[in-house]
């Protein structure tokens, strides 16, 4: 049965060649759009695998490049089969096979995925990040359709808070955003490192620019926040990621897929 109120989620897929147990486990955008429903197996992570048991028909999903030179967003796709028992678990053959798990005691689940679009612009997980890193007065001009609601969004998503976890959840707000950048693009100048400041101008607005610290009366009791330590939140991140979750852990990828 079709959700009423479709729910938004972000899944995982590899797109560059990797064998395990002697299977190619690759599974690129151009592969999903070649056979347009896929089952979502090989998921061996309990966090993932409930997300996916929360998941119905007609949920909208994005379809996200992992593992990978440029991580990012690549296509929308929506749930067309709701979580039944990942049978693939039970395969000695397969990459993801588990012996804990068996045919009356399911332990892992699927969902069925279907292709809808490529996203027109390949959203990379660097701008996510740069969004996230920024205020809403230093977002550039070449971003200047995402309004402030847009940024509370991307900032709010587990992808650039928590990272690692194959299937995540997608509040409306970050999808709209989402939904915008892939409509729009623009931002092939803008330099995507962590800790640079864009080279673009940025939106400014006489109203609720902030004035230098130095330029505040003594006696006015006004708190300036601190520019952000971007070099410390680049070495943060950097530990984050290195913190891998068992879903993301080599071996514990995406998993083999017909391509037809």
């Amino acid at each position: 049965m079709s959700s009423a109120t479709p729910k938004y989620w972000l899944l995982k897929a590899e797109p560059d060649t990797r064998i395990v147990k002697g299977k190619d486990v690759k599974f690129s955008v151009d592969d999903f759009e070649r056979v347009k429903t896929s089952p979502w197996e090989g998921v061996r992570n309990y966090e993932a695998r409930n997300l996916m048991k929360e998941m119905k028909e007609g949920d909208q999903a994005v379809f996200y490049h992992s593992n990978c030179k440029v991580p990012g967003i690549a296509a929308f796709a929506e749930v067309s089969k709701e979580a039944y028992p990942d049978y693939t678990a039970w395969d000695s053959s397969h990459p993801y096979y588990d012996a804990k798990s068996d045919s009356n005691n399911p332990r892992w689940y699927m969902v069925d995925l279907s292709f809808k679009s490529r996203a027109s612009h390949f959203i990379p997980l660097a701008l996510l990040r740069k969004i996230s890193e920024i205020s809403m007065n230093d977002i550039p001009e070449e971003l200047s359709y995402l309004d402030e609601t847009d940024v509370h969004g991307i900032k709010r998503m587990d992808l650039v808070t928590r990272g690692r976890l194959s299937v995540q959840r997608v509040q409306e707000d970050a999808w709209r955003a989402i939904e915008k950048l892939a409509e729009k693009g623009g931002w092939d100048d803008i330099d995507l490192k962590p800790g640079k400041t864009t080279k673009s101008k940025a939106k400014t607005s006489t109203a609720n620019a902030q004035p230098k610290a130095a330029s505040l009366p003594k006696s006015s009791g006004t708190k300036v926040d601190p520019q952000p330590n971007t070099k410390a939140a680049a070495s943060k991140r950097k530990r984050e990621e290195a913190e891998a979750d068992p879903d993301e852990a080599p071996g514990l990828r995406r998993s083999t897929r017909n391509k037809k």
